[in-house]
């Protein structure tokens, strides 16, 4: 008899197994495939393995001439990328294995589906079993979202298929300009392809203020990327040298060549054949529904990560993971949902938390703001990474940090500052009494909260009224 039987190894499963065991529960994670879930094997690591690979290969290219450094024959060998990459995963999944061992977790390779909200069937090619347990924990992630008129094929692949390209496609088209299209399009742009990114929405990246939002816009475009907002991908044609896409922008078609095609239109929870349709409860988008506390209508059942509501993204699964764990230990815990950060890991990062603009007037909320350009930042300057800017909102009666937008550099890490200070409760003007290291980038965070009160030193404030 288990205490938590745990489906699925990923970022959400495979923390809430090692703090589980922590805490001195006899655990047990299932999967069928490598520890580590679509995170660790196939989606954030090996893509920030590429990410950094191919933005040391295209400053060595574009941006070392400015700093009197100069190199001639330079080679990409995308083959020792790929190795490179690979490495990273080895050594990190290697490294989750290890922790399992010294905590103890069981780790069981196959499929696992529900009977009840205490037994769990286990089969893989070798055996098929039922396991009893006190507590079950779903954290089966998400996959790729596929198209009904756009197949994948030797010319059209999903996320994890772009990470695994043999040579630099000459001209790749991405479909969707989200989060995994804009980070796997800046990989292949820098190491030479030349990309086309078609999206349906007429607004880009609309969960950003529109200030920020166009300055990302803008500095896509320079670095290569060719960003075709309003368009609707109608069908895909394999032909002699590719793919042809026709699609329809400002009611009018069009087509577009590719040698490869991405797939990046989001992501599905993986939930079939987990469970009968009677046993749990899915909302309409297909998510398994659960409360605050990812507990699922079914007793000692619970959700985390990619299967349930909220954002797709690991750290969000991991807290729930933990948070699940504690709370089958009896503690008294929860999570403040207003508080996930998001980070796009582009040159430079998209970073932002809270509230924007819109959903702030939206909401009826007296809100205050600032920002501080990166352009004005000697630490930036002095790197030349000057492009983008921190803009901060808080309310206008409490003084209450409400949201915090980065684009620029280190965006992730300054974000992470600010969010430190809006857990806690800091108020923007304590925030602004924070001394900073100087030169930093995250001067801009200190600046942008003087500038909300009109106190900033090195830009000019806005007149009073």
């Amino acid at each position: 008899m288990y205490d938590i039987i745990i489906l699925g190894s990923g970022p959400g499963g495979y923390v809430a197994a090692i703090r589980a065991a922590q805490l001195g529960l006899k655990v047990a994670c299932v999967d069928k495939s490598s520890i580590g879930g679509t995170c660790l094997n196939i989606g954030c690591i090996p893509s920030k393995s590429l990410l950094d690979s191919s933005l040391k290969h295209y400053q060595l290219l574009n941006d070392y001439d400015s700093h009197g450094i100069h190199v001639e024959g330079v080679n990409l060998d995308l083959n020792i990328m790929m190795q490179r990459k690979e490495g990273v995963v080895s050594q990190l999944t290697a490294g989750v294995e290890a922790l399992f061992k010294s905590n103890k977790v069981e780790f069981i390779e196959g499929s696992g589906k529900l009977l009840s909200n205490s037994q769990v069937e286990i089969h893989n090619e070798n055996l098929k079993e039922t396991l009893e347990t006190r507590n079950i924990v779903i954290a089966t992630g998400s996959s790729p979202i596929e198209l009904n008129n756009i197949k994948l094929s030797k010319h059209i692949v999903d996320s994890e298929g772009a990470l695994r390209f043999e040579e630099v496609p000459k001209r790749l088209v991405i479909i969707g300009a989200g989060v995994i299209g804009l980070e796997l399009g800046s990989v292949w742009a820098r190491l030479g392809s030349e990309v086309v990114i078609l999206e349906a929405q007429d607004h880009f990246l609309p969960m950003l203020d529109k200030r920020i939002s166009r300055q990302v816009f803008k500095e896509f475009q320079n670095q290569g990327l060719d960003i075709r907002l309003g368009s609707a991908v109608l069908n895909a044609e394999e032909n002699q040298d590719g793919m042809k896409l026709a699609y329809s922008n400002a009611d009018m078609e069009t087509s577009v060549q590719a040698d490869k095609v991405i797939l990046a239109v989001g992501r599905k929870p993986n939930v079939k054949n987990l469970f009968d349709d009677t046993l749990l409860e899915l909302n309409q988008e297909g998510f398994i529904n659960v409360n605050e506390f990812c507990q699922t209508s079914l007793e000692n059942v619970w959700a985390i990560g990619d299967v349930v509501r909220g954002p797709m993204l690991a750290h969000k699964a991991s807290e729930e993971g933990v948070m699940v764990a504690e709370r089958i230990a009896d503690h008294d815990v929860g999570l403040n949902y207003d508080h996930v950060p998001n980070v796009i890991y582009t040159h430079p990062e998209v970073a932002w938390v809270g509230l924007n603009e819109s959903q702030l007037k939206d909401q009826g909320i007296d809100f205050k703001s600032g920002s501080f350009p990166f352009l004005a930042s000697g630490r930036a300057l002095a790197s030349g990474e000057s492009a983008g800017s921190v803009f901060i909102t808080a309310d206008n009666a409490t003084d209450k940090i409400l949201g915090i937008q980065v684009f620029g550099p280190s965006a992730a890490e300054i974000l992470q500052q600010g969010l430190i200070a809006m857990d806690q409760g800091v108020t923007s003007e304590n925030l602004s009494k924070t001394i900073f290291s100087h030169p930093t980038v995250s001067e801009a965070l200190h600046e942008a909260t003087l500038a909300m009160n009109n106190k900033a030193i090195h830009i000019q404030n806005r007149k009073k009224k």
